[in-house]
């Protein structure tokens, strides 16, 4: 059978054609999940199933803590099944298929044992039953092999986020509810490691690897995976935690078909219940949910900000409740280890808001200010829209670090990459856009090159885009085809980290009685002096490094004679007038102005369109 992904997983979801009547169109995921992770793991174990009996019949009446070593060296992975009988062989005796399968999943060792009990399989194995549908549902399974050999690692990742994704439509989960595509992941993963190159491919090249939403495992698998293209003697070891019991149940199993430990993947929310408390991590990897709130936890987590301050992981600041994203970006900064233990690189895949949301002084701007003050954030990749399966929103991958090369100390690269990418010949769910290997390639360049680079899009006639090329040194700009143009756009720029901040000047003005005249206070602060009018109070954003005094007799006293700054409103963390803001504004970074089109062109394609009119009412004798 062939092992191409949508054809397999097509396949496989072919079985809620049993289903229908007896299950709804949500439950259809309970029941094909767990059976999709029993087949592969049985075809993985049929080999040596005849190796593992042998030493079970050796060490008869002995413990498991001494049968385990053996048998799993019998198996050649970190899992076994006791149970003398296969998935076939269960089939061959139908009175007892649902007692059987029982027994087989009991037979499985322990940590597998636990994977099928997240998955309430004891209860899905019940109704199939009842409803007589077990026998059809096992056979139907039995005739697909998910054999390693047939079907690799990376397609059964694949395979088992289609099957989730068509799931979640079912169960009309929310956009925020996605899955990663497989080279946006590649993407990440290759951004993260560009910096470590050269030390990744060193012998004896020991790394771990942390994802707090860890979904199916796709980041971990392929973040294993590109590591051992580099060096195939290097050992990452993975960590996750996932909120979604089927998930956290398929992550699991593949982890420990991969030969992971697999305690290292504990179930939980990760805002209110960190599952790897104190550890920390070399690299960490995370595509949170966007938009969704955070009411849920809400509690816990502004109880962790209040008592912990820094010493929590949410001291910065809250974000609005509406949108929990950065607060899965502060959990990874408490996952960095510590730069003189050699510090931490991140990826996070975020949506538009963490960008720009909140004013100065509002949870999120002091989220964001925290970062660029401390020179965490390397740079920000902007993505095309619709790349993810379950919204077309625009996205961007975020990549930061505690350990910044020289080069790059003070700095913040952007690149706008959405206009990188190649239409799908099939669309799934929103996703209509992919970015092939030698785009990737192009802006892991980018990145690693650090330096500020423009791109040519050839145009037609009819403005439709043709071709996209970055002007590397020595590239020369392509040639527009005939009545085409040549568009030189930006595609990697260079701030400093202070070009994100501004400050907040408090602008006031008198207040006036009936004649006009100002009114002046009678005592306390304000005696002798001009009373504010808060009607007319006004605010003037500056850049953070300019002088406000300065600002201010330039740009507004020439237009208001009589305003004054308010001096009283000061920041709370550098005592200086003015709130500080930080907002990353990354559309208006890339915008080209593009001037109107010359009226005497206007008119000549006009002219033309009414030519074209006139000759066809001609023909149709009009």
């Amino acid at each position: 059978m062939s092992a191409n992904t949508p054809n397999l997983s097509a396949l496989i979801w072919a079985v809620a054609d049993l289903l229908r009547g007896d299950f709804k169109p949500h439950e259809y995921g309970r029941v094909i999940l767990p059976f999709t992770v029993l087949r592969r793991l049985d075809c993985v174990l049929e080999p040596s199933k005849d190796a593992v009996l042998r030493v079970l019949q050796e060490h008869k009446g002995a413990s498991d803590a001494i049968i385990d070593p053996f048998a799993r060296r019998a198996t050649g992975q970190n899992f076994y099944n006791r149970s003398p009988l296969t998935l076939k062989k269960i089939l061959g005796d139908q009175d007892h298929v649902h007692s059987n399968l029982l027994g087989y999943i009991n037979g499985f060792s322990r940590e597998l044992r636990g994977i099928f009990t997240r998955f309430d399989f004891a209860t899905v194995l019940d109704r199939l039953s009842k409803a007589n549908l077990l026998y059809l549902v096992l056979e139907r399974f039995t005739t697909i092999d998910l054999h390693p050999d047939t079907v690799s690692n990376y397609e059964m990742g694949l395979v088992f986020e289609e099957l989730l994704r068509k799931f979640s439509e079912m169960s009309n989960e929310t956009a925020g509810e996605h899955f990663t595509p497989r080279e946006v992941i590649r993407l990440m993963v290759e951004l993260l490691f560009v910096e470590d190159d050269q030390a990744l491919r060193a012998t004896g090249t020991v790394r771990t690897l942390y994802d707090p939403t860890a979904g199916t495992g796709g980041m971990l698998s392929v973040a294993e995976e590109y590591l051992r293209s580099l060096n195939p003697n290097a050992r990452l070891t993975l960590y996750g935690q996932e909120l979604n019991d089927e998930s956290y149940a398929i992550c699991k199993a593949d982890m420990l078909v991969k030969g992971q430990d697999i305690e290292h993947i504990v179930p939980g929310n990760t805002l209110s219940d960190d599952g790897h408390k104190g550890k920390h991590f070399d690299y960490l990897l995370s595509n949170p949910p966007f938009g969704v709130e955070w009411k849920k936890v809400e509690r816990e987590v502004r109880a962790e900000h209040e008592r912990l301050g820094f010493q929590g992981r949410f001291g910065p600041g809250l974000p609005r409740v509406s949108d929990g994203s950065l607060l899965f970006l502060l959990h990874l900064l408490s996952k960095m280890r510590k730069p003189e233990e050699g510090g931490s690189r991140m990826g996070i895949v975020l949506n538009g808001s963490p960008l720009f949301t909140g004013n100065a002084g509002s949870g999120e701007s002091e989220i964001r200010r925290y970062l660029l003050e401390n020179d965490w954030v390397e740079g920000i990749v902007a993505l095309p829209t619709d790349m993810f399966f379950n919204t077309g929103i625009s996205t961007y991958v975020w990549i930061l670090s505690n350990r910044k090369p020289e080069h790059r100390r003070g700095q913040v690269q952007l690149i706008d990459a959405s206009g990188l990418f190649q239409k799908m010949r099939k669309s799934l769910g929103s996703k209509r856009k992919e970015l092939s290997p030698e785009q990737i390639q192009e802006i892991t360049r980018a990145f690693g090159s650090f330096q500020e680079l423009k791109q040519a899009v050839v145009l037609d006639a009819q403005g439709k885009e043709l071709e996209r090329v970055t002007l590397w040194e020595g590239t020369s700009t392509p040639t527009p085809p005939e009545d085409g143009k040549i568009k030189v756009v930006p595609f990697s720029r260079i701030f400093r980290n202070q070009d994100f901040g501004f400050r907040v000047l408090t602008i006031e003005r008198p207040t006036g009685d009936e004649q006009g005249n100002i009114v002046l206070g009678e005592r306390g602060k304000l005696k002798g002096k001009p009373i504010p009018d808060s009607n007319l109070r006004d605010t003037e954003t500056i850049p953070l490094d300019a002088d406000w005094r300065e600002y201010f007799e330039k740009e507004v006293k020439p237009h208001v004679p009589d305003a004054w700054v308010n001096e009283e409103k000061r920041d709370p963390k550098d005592g200086k007038v003015g709130v500080v803001g930080y907002e990353i504004p990354f559309n208006r970074h890339f915008y080209v102005y593009e001037p109107p089109r010359p009226l005497e062109e206007i008119d000549r394609d006009l002219e033309q369109s009414f030519e074209r009119i006139r000759t066809m009412m001609q023909e149709l004798g009009i």
